[in-house]
């Protein structure tokens, strides 16, 4: 029962963490990156359909990103639809593909999305409080319908300190990293 508790409670904070990871995936830093474009979705022969799906994005260099759809009567679609995802990226048509210039950084814009990675950091950090505060609870509730004992209770609630701790130590560093490359001009 303990070892069961212990396994839903690392895996909750392996998602939590893996959410912090994505969001800050999606996080501008001026450099050309595919994820910048995960997401949007593109209103294709009637339906809506994710990007990916329509066309190939490729990273060009450090500063523009190329879409090349796979049937060009897409291309005023996609243009349309990355102009509306409101990302702050303006697409401009080249021949039979889309161009997508990423515009450098400002300071001022570098400090606002320093503080985003920090909410998003603290978000996740509140989330494994949460599942950590969970897994207590679940295990008393255990210990109580006596399914094991009390130094086992005590001993898997260190248990769930350690993996919160590290999960804790997981998203500082990925917030460290991206706050690195935010600030790099």
């Amino acid at each position: 029962m303990v070892k069961q508790i212990l396994k839903e409670t690392e895996d909750r904070m392996h998602k939590a963490v893996e959410v912090v990871r994505q969001e800050l995936i999606k996080i501008r830093t001026g450099k050309a990156t595919t994820a910048l474009l995960e997401g949007i979705k593109v209103e294709y022969y009637g339906s809506v359909m994710p990007l990916q799906q329509v066309a190939n994005i490729a990273v060009v260099d450090l500063h523009a990103l190329s879409i090349t759809p796979w049937d060009k009567s897409a291309i005023d679609a996609i243009q349309k639809a990355v102009l509306s995802a409101n990302i702050g990226l303006n697409p401009v048509k080249d021949a039979d593909n889309i161009r997508v210039p990423i515009p450098p950084l400002n300071e001022e814009r570098r400090r606002e999305l320093v503080k985003l990675t920090k909410k998003f950091g603290e978000d996740g950090k509140i989330a494994i409080r949460n599942i950590r505060r969970d897994a207590i609870e679940h295990l008393k509730k255990s210990e109580k319908a006596e399914h094991f004992s009390e130094d086992d209770r005590k001993k898997a609630e260190i248990e769930v300190q350690k993996m919160t701790d590290k999960m804790i130590k997981d998203i500082d560093n990925h917030l460290a990293m991206k706050e690195k490359e935010i600030m790099e001009v």
